[in-house]
C-alpha cells in the first residue's frame, strides 16, 4: 500500500455506529484512563472513544466558528479571555478564525478582511492569543478538545510581518510547481510559528472570466495548469504524509466550484455551466489534488449551478466529492455562505432551513460564526437530521484534529516566532519567486534589457512605482521594495541617475478592505502628467509603472464592497499619460503590476518593452532591477489569454472548433494568447517524437521534445505539450495543454524534455457521461505557447 493511501485510510473515520461499544471498551482496557488522550492508539479508535463521550452540544460545539464575535472570548484589550470563552461556548467550540487579526476589538463592518487602519498582532502577539485560547480548550472545557485556528494564505501567510510572495496569478506564471512548493512551505513554517494549524487556501478555480475581481488568486484559465500548482501548494502547506508535521498546516481547497466564470462576470453569479463542462474543466483540479494528496479540507464556492448554491448540492458535495472522489476530509462553508441561503439565493426563508440544507449536504463547519449551526441541535431533537449524521460530520472533524497532534502539541514556544517568520531564507525566495514570476510581453529592438553604461537619466513613473501594490489577501510585511527602490539602488551601484515624478494616480487610497473606492479627479492627474512629461523631456529612458491596485481588481464580497469590472483597460488616465509619453519618442518601458490581464492595445502598439509583473510580492522592486538589467532573464509564460477588450468574451484557448467565427467589425484573436511570453535569448523547440506511433486505448506512450537556446544568453523557457482528439463522438477543444516544463539552458545549450501521454491525457466524457478513450488520430502539439506550435500524430487503435 502506497504512503498516500495508508495516510487516507488513517485520515477517514472509522464506522461510526460502533463508536459507543468501542468506547466502552477502551476505557474498560485502560483502567478507566480516556483512551483517546493515548498518542499510540489508532486514529479511528481514539475517535470512537472521544466520540462516545460527547453530548449532542459538545459534537455541534465541533461544527461552529467565531471571528466577528470574538469580543465574547477577549478582553476589551483583544486578549483571549478563558472565563468570557467558557461563559460563550460552555460545550466548547471547534475553530477560531484569524486568530492574527483584531477584529472583536471594537465593532466591525461584516467583510471579509481585515478592519481599515487596524494595526493586528505581531508574530508574538498571535502566537500568545493562539496559545492562550487552546490552554482553554484543553484545560477548561469537559474534554479537552483543541482547536482549530485557521488564517488566509494566497500568497503568504496574511498576517503581519510575515512573507509576502507573487500572487497567485503571478505564481501561475512561473509554470514551476517545485517553486511553488517551496513557497507554501515557507507559508506553513510561518503559520504554525505563531499557532495557526489550517490554511483557507489554495485557490484552484478555473479562471474563465477576466472581468472577475478575483481571477488574480486564481492560477489561470487552465484545468492542468490550475490542478498542477494547487498540487504543489496542497504539499507546500502540508507534506505527503500524516500525522502532520510540526512546522506544517492543513490545506483547503477553494472554492467548489464554477466560480471563476460566474454570469456577466460579477462575483457569486450564478455558474451557468453544464455537467459536461464541470466534469471538463472545472472539477479536475479539485479531483486531482484529492485523489493525489491527503488534501484536509475543501471550501464550497458562493454561487449556484442549476439553481443550487453549493453549500446545498448534495450532488455536488456528495455524489462527486465524497462518493467519486473518495474526499475523506472536512467541508470548510466560505464565510457566511450558509446564511446568504436566506439572504442572498433566497433558497429558504430561515437560518434553521438553511442550517438543514447545508448538514445535509454534508458541510462539516460553518465559518466564520456561528449564524445558522446552533440549530443543529433542535433539528436533531425533531428528527430531521439524525445522531448518526451528526457523528460521521464530527468524527471526520476529530480525525483531522487528531491527524494534526493537535492532542499532543497544541502549543508553539511564542518567542521563537519572530525569528521564524520573514527569514533571510524566505525572502530570498520571494524575490527568486518574483523573478521566475515576471513575463516579458514585448521588447522591440532589443531594449531590454538595458545597458547600465548607456540608459543615461533614468525617469521612472506611476505613483505604483513608489507605493507598490501587493495584492489582495494580504498584510503588511516588514518591507516592501518599491519599483523606485529598486532602481535607485541599481542607479547607485551601476553609475546612473534616477529621477521619479508620480505622472498618474487611480485611486486616492489602495487599501483593499475599505468599501468605497475613490477614484482621482482626472484634472489632479492631467496636471501630474504635464510635470511628467516636461520631466520626461530630459531623460534619457523611461520607466512607466502601470496597472492596477488593491482597490481597481478585488474580491466583491457584499453590494457595497465592489470589485469587478465592465471594462479590461487601463484604469483612470493611464493611457492620457502612456499617449503623452511615447509621444516623445525616447526609449520607454512598461512595467505592468496587476491582478487580471488587461486590454493593453496602446501600450503593446508603442511601448518599446512591456513586462507583466502583476503583483510580485514584497520584492517588487529588487525583481524589477533584476530583470530590467538583465541580471534575470523573464521566462515567465502567461496562464490566461489577454482579451482585446471585454467584447471579445469569453475567449480561453481551449474552445470548442465552432467557437470564434469571426465578428463583423473586429478580430476573434486575443492580444496574447495562454503561455505566451518572451526571453532576452532565443529558443527552437522540437517536433515531438513519439515512442510509438500507434498505441491501444488503454496505453501510455513516451514522447521527447528537444529544446535548444540558439540565442547568446542563459535562459528558462516552459515546454508546452497539448493534444487534439481529431474526431470523436462528444466535440472537443481545439487544444488542451496536458504536461508542461521550465527549463534552463545556457547558450548554445540543448536538453531533451520527456513526457508520458497515458491514457487518461486522452480520455474524455462520452454521452453516458463515462471516461473514455476512443480509437482514432489525436495531434500531438508541442511549443512555447498555444499558438506556435509544432505537430505530430498518435493513432489509438
Amino acid at each position: 500500500m502506497s504512503k498516500i493511501s495508508m495516510s487516507r485510510r488513517l485520515f477517514g473515520a472509522s464506522t461510526v455506529a460502533l463508536m459507543v461499544s468501542a468506547a466502552t471498551h477502551a476505557a474498560a482496557q485502560s483502567g478507566g484512563k480516556a483512551l483517546y488522550k493515548d498518542p499510540k492508539a489508532a486514529v479511528d479508535a481514539r475517535v470512537n472513544d472521544l466520540l462516545g463521550r460527547m453530548t449532542l452540544e459538545e459534537k455541534v460545539g465541533q461544527m461552529m466558528c467565531i471571528w466577528q464575535e470574538k469580543g465574547k472570548i477577549q478582553t476589551d484589550a483583544g486578549e483571549f479571555d478563558a472565563k468570557k470563552a467558557s461563559e460563550t461556548f460552555p460545550n466548547g467550540i471547534g475553530m477560531i478564525a484569524r486568530p492574527s487579526d483584531r477584529v472583536g476589538v471594537k465593532p466591525t463592518s461584516g467583510n471579509a478582511g481585515a478592519e481599515v487602519g487596524v494595526v493586528n498582532r505581531n508574530p508574538l502577539e498571535t502566537a500568545t492569543y493562539c496559545n492562550a485560547a487552546q490552554k482553554w480548550a484543553i484545560e477548561k472545557t469537559r474534554l479537552g478538545i483543541p482547536l482549530f485556528l485557521h488564517e488566509e494564505s494566497l500568497h503568504g501567510y496574511v498576517a503581519r510581518e510575515s512573507t509576502s510572495f507573487p500572487q497567485a496569478i503571478a505564481l501561475a506564471s512561473s509554470f514551476d510547481p517545485d517553486l511553488a512548493q517551496k513557497i507554501f512551505a515557507v507559508c506553513a513554517k510561518e503559520m504554525r510559528a505563531r499557532g495557526t494549524n489550517l490554511a483557507l487556501a489554495p485557490v484552484v478555480d478555473v479562471a474563465r472570466e477576466p472581468r472577475w475581481g478575483r481571477i488574480e488568486e486564481t492560477y489561470g484559465e487552465d484545468p492542468h495548469v490550475c490542478g498542477v500548482m494547487g498540487k504543489a501548494a496542497v504539499l507546500g502547506f502540508q507534506g505527503d504524509t500524516l500525522p502532520l508535521a510540526k512546522d506544517k498546516v492543513f490545506a483547503t481547497l477553494k472554492h467548489m466550484t464554477g466560480h471563476g466564470q460566474p454570469e456577466n462576470g460579477t462575483n457569486v453569479g450564478p455558474a451557468n455551466i453544464s455537467e459536461r463542462i464541470l466534469r471538463e474543466d472545472f472539477f479536475p483540479p479539485f479531483e486531482k489534488i484529492v485523489k493525489e494528496t491527503n488534501i484536509a479540507a475543501v471550501m464550497p464556492s458562493y454561487n449556484e449551478i442549476d439553481g443550487v448554491p453549493s453549500h446545498a448540492n448534495t450532488w455536488l458535495l456528495g455524489t462527486i466529492l465524497r462518493g467519486e472522489w473518495g474526499f475523506k476530509g472536512v467541508l470548510v462553508s466560505d464565510y457566511f455562505a450558509i446564511k446568504e441561503m436566506v439572504t442572498r439565493h433566497k433558497l429558504v426563508p430561515n437560518d434553521m432551513e438553511a442550517a438543514f440544507k447545508a448538514v445535509k449536504a454534508g458541510v462539516d463547519i460553518e465559518t466564520p460564526d456561528t449564524q445558522t449551526y446552533p440549530n443543529v441541535i433542535q433539528l436533531v431533537k425533531d428528527g430531521r437530521i439524525s445522531q448518526s449524521e451528526i457523528d460521521t460530520i464530527v468524527a471526520r472533524i476529530l480525525t483531522l484534529k487528531f491527524q494534526g497532534g493537535l492532542f499532543e502539541a497544541p502549543y508553539v514556544d511564542a518567542k521563537q516566532a519572530a525569528k521564524l517568520t520573514a527569514t533571510p531564507e524566505a525572502i530570498a525566495l520571494a524575490r527568486e519567486a518574483a523573478v521566475k514570476s515576471a513575463v516579458l510581453l514585448k521588447n522591440d529592438k532589443g531594449l531590454l534589457p538595458l545597458d547600465a553604461k548607456k540608459v543615461g537619466k533614468v525617469l521612472v513613473l506611476g505613483t505604483h512605482a513608489r507605493d507598490t501594490p501587493i495584492g489582495g489577501y494580504s498584510e503588511i510585511p516588514r518591507h516592501v521594495v518599491s519599483v523606485l527602490e529598486g532602481l535607485q539602488a541599481e542607479g547607485k551601484k551601476q553609475g546612473f541617475e534616477v529621477a521619479y515624478s508620480e505622472a498618474v494616480r487611480i485611486t486616492e487610497k489602495r487599501e483593499w478592505s475599505a468599501d468605497e473606492v475613490k477614484f482621482i479627479d482626472p484634472a489632479v492627474n492631467a496636471k501630474l502628467i504635464a510635470e511628467a512629461v516636461e520631466a520626461a523631456k530630459s531623460a534619457d529612458t523611461i520607466i512607466m509603472v502601470l496597472g492596477d491596485n488593491e482597490q481597481t481588481s478585488r474580491e466583491a464580497w457584499a453590494d457595497n464592497h465592489l470589485g469587478d469590472r465592465s471594462s479590461l483597460d487601463l484604469m483612470g488616465q493611464q493611457n492620457d499619460l502612456a499617449k503623452a509619453i511615447f509621444d516623445l519618442n525616447k526609449p520607454t518601458v512598461v512595467f505592468l503590476l496587476n491582478g487580471r490581464p488587461l486590454s493593453i492595445n496602446l501600450l503593446q502598439e508603442r511601448a518599446d518593452a512591456i513586462i507583466e509583473g502583476w503583483y510580485l510580492g514584497q520584492e517588487t522592486g529588487h525583481a524589477a532591477a533584476d530583470l530590467l538589467f538583465g541580471r534575470a532573464n523573464p521566462g515567465g509564460k502567461l496562464p490566461v489569454t489577454f482579451a482585446r477588450h471585454a467584447g471579445q468574451l469569453p475567449i480561453y484557448y481551449n474552445h470548442k472548433p465552432t467557437a470564434r467565427r469571426g465578428f463583423l467589425d473586429d478580430t476573434t484573436k486575443p492580444l496574447y494568447p495562454f503561455g505566451f511570453g518572451l526571453s532576452y535569448t532565443t529558443f527552437d523547440i522540437s517536433e515531438p517524437r513519439l515512442a510509438k506511433a500507434t498505441i491501444g486505448t488503454s496505453d501510455s506512450v513516451k514522447v521527447e521534445i528537444d529544446v535548444t537556446n540558439t540565442g547568446s544568453r542563459k535562459g528558462d523557457e516552459v515546454v508546452q505539450l497539448y493534444i487534439r482528439d481529431d474526431f470523436s463522438s462528444i466535440t472537443r477543444p481545439v487544444l488542451e495543454l496536458k504536461h508542461f516544463k521550465r527549463v534552463t539552458l545556457e547558450p548554445g545549450a540543448k536538453t531533451t524534455v520527456s513526457f508520458e501521454i497515458t491514457s487518461h491525457d486522452l480520455e474524455f466524457y462520452n454521452m453516458e457521461m463515462k471516461r473514455v478513450v476512443e480509437p482514432g488520430t489525436f495531434t500531438i502539439m508541442a511549443g512555447p505557447n498555444s499558438v506556435d506550435l509544432k505537430k505530430t500524430t498518435l493513432t489509438v487503435a
